[in-house]
């Protein structure tokens, strides 16, 4: 068994401009290296499409915030530096990992822990596993204020990122790896 600090992580987040599919706005990657959270990077990205008002209302985000952001293709290698690790995790994870993969075009995406699936198979019998709850339950949001707020990707990340070390715990990564857990039913909604 492999103690699940053995493994380099990369906790991401990604916020999208509503659009379908969706693209990106705001990324932030937060390693985890020898079991200990580091620092976040984030990128704010002018999207190809307009953020629309929906997006806007969830995090904030304007077009005019990232009028004078670079385009992806200006950030795309410290973006791939930074995902750069042994395995991948992210809340609700097909998303994040969707619009990785649309926009890295040949990335290859290590392994990946999705916190919600893990939170449904380690912490059973709650109403929700929505991100937001979790904080809430854990007191995950410790010390975060300013700009660190929900739905903006390096709060998100970083919660995700204490929320996988708590659920972690003294696990192996092999008790970490996906198991069924009786349905894909996720009760996040996709990106907007």
């Amino acid at each position: 068994m492999t103690h699940w600090t053995k493994l380099n992580y990369v906790v991401v987040d990604v916020e999208g401009n509503g659009q379908q599919p969706p693209d990106l706005v705001e990324l932030a990657a937060v390693p985890i290296v020898d079991g200990i959270i580091g620092e976040p990077k984030s990128w704010l990205v002018r999207p190809d499409q307009p953020i629309t008002h929906f997006a806007k209302r969830i995090h904030g985000i304007t077009n005019e915030k990232v009028a004078d952001s670079p385009v992806f293709a200006y950030i795309e290698a410290d973006v791939l530096k930074a995902l750069d690790a042994s395995a991948l995790i992210a809340h609700n994870a097909h998303v994040d990992v969707g619009v990785l993969q649309r926009k890295l075009g040949d990335w290859e995406c290590p392994e990946v822990f999705d916190t919600l699936k893990l939170a449904r198979r380690l912490l059973p019998g709650r109403k929700t596993y929505k991100l937001g709850s979790l904080v809430e339950e854990f007191e995950l949001d410790h010390g975060l204020d300013g700009e660190d707020r929900p739905h903006r990707a390096t709060y998100d990340a970083i919660v995700t990122a204490r929320l996988f070390v708590h659920l972690a715990g003294r696990r192996s990564v092999e008790e970490l790896r996906d198991q069924p857990t009786g349905g894909d039913r996720d009760d996040e909604p996709a990106l907007f």
